[in-house]
């Protein structure tokens, strides 16, 4: 059997907009090995939440669809399951700790109440049984007075305690694929650090394999083994940690990278912004989705997109990198 605990393939998939159908997931294509950690990085309006909302089959039926590509899980492609199949595996094999705490948590249930209901949804525990696991998942997220916390609603608890609920939550079944979504957003640095070291330890001390996705490449840098860098849908550079940050390819990853503040930088400077913005689905450029911003396009760029071409060990969509004689 493959190393390879998930592997996506040409992934697309697609939402019905005013102006007709606009892809908002462009022939991604990813793996995720056991016990590794992949990051998919870049600006709001990437894609990178569309994909894993794809992952677990969660995209609206009445709006988007799955165009195309396989989601190979363990050697089965979720995309051929039907909705009883896949939510067998939701929750029991993979496992989401959505963006925002608060809108995933329900305000009017108890944290010990939904705690109990994840775990007797995905295993064969009653009811005392799931509340006594429900205390024990606080507990090894590092929440004190689990017990009394049970009891409590989520706004009685604090943006990083809700952060914890989730993972607890996602903990509670034993899966063992993590998709994080922007898992430390509007946290406080201190809070972060916490979570992020607790992923570490899942990764570490349980083998677990974390699909990791945040805008913040300082996050990736600590956390991840390999980056997929995404923009308008599509992978732009692929590689492992210590060779996209050495030696980034790409004009964006290479804007991604400028942005982060830096101790040793003159305080009287400005952050480096990319200029522009991601463009809107249903008006992309004719080439390359990053010609609009990039300092170094050429007219082929504006008239034709690249492909992803291998250089050493990294994958980069750029025409600077394209073999001799690729038109």
């Amino acid at each position: 059997m493959s190393e390879n605990l998930i592997e996506v393939k040409k992934l697309v998939t697609q939402f019905l907009g005013k102006n007709g159908t606009v892809t908002a997931v462009d022939g991604v294509s990813f793996t995720i090995g056991k016990g590794k950690t992949l990051g998919i990085v870049g600006e709001s309006g990437c894609g990178k939440s569309v994909t894993s909302m794809s992952i677990l089959k969660l995209i609206p039926k009445q709006t988007g669809k799955i165009a195309s590509g396989e989601i190979l899980f363990k050697g089965k492609d979720l995309t051929k399951l039907s909705e009883k199949e896949i939510r067998q595996i939701r929750g029991n094999e993979i496992a989401m700790i959505f963006q925002d705490s608060m809108t995933g948590l329900n305000p009017v249930m108890t944290i010990g109440k939904q705690l109990a209901e994840t775990i007797t949804a995905h295993s064969k525990m009653d009811k005392k049984q799931a509340w006594e696991r429900a205390e024990e998942m606080l507990a090894k997220v590092g929440i004190p007075s689990p017990a009394q916390r049970l009891k409590e609603f989520p706004h009685q608890l604090s943006g990083g305690m809700r952060q914890r609920v989730m993972i607890a939550m996602a903990l509670s079944c034993d899966a063992d694929l993590f998709i994080a979504d922007e898992p430390t957003t509007a946290l406080d640095v201190t809070i972060q650090a916490q979570i992020l070291e607790l992923m570490k330890e899942l990764k570490e001390k349980e083998n677990k394999s974390i699909m990791l996705i945040t805008h913040d490449m300082g996050v990736v840098a600590e956390m991840a083994d390999d980056i997929m860098v995404m923009y308008a849908g599509k992978e732009l550079e692929c590689g492992s940690v210590e060779d996209i940050f050495k030696h980034p390819l790409h004009p964006y990853t290479c804007g991604l990278l400028k942005s982060i503040p830096r101790l040793d930088q003159d305080s009287s400077e400005r952050l480096f912004n990319i200029p522009g913005s991601v463009p809107d689905l249903s008006e992309m450029p004719k080439g390359c989705k990053f010609c609009t911003r990039c300092s170094e396009a050429c007219q082929k760029c504006r008239e034709k997109e690249p492909d992803l071409y291998q250089v050493g060990k990294q994958k980069v969509r750029c025409w600077k990198y394209a073999p001799e004689g690729v038109e």
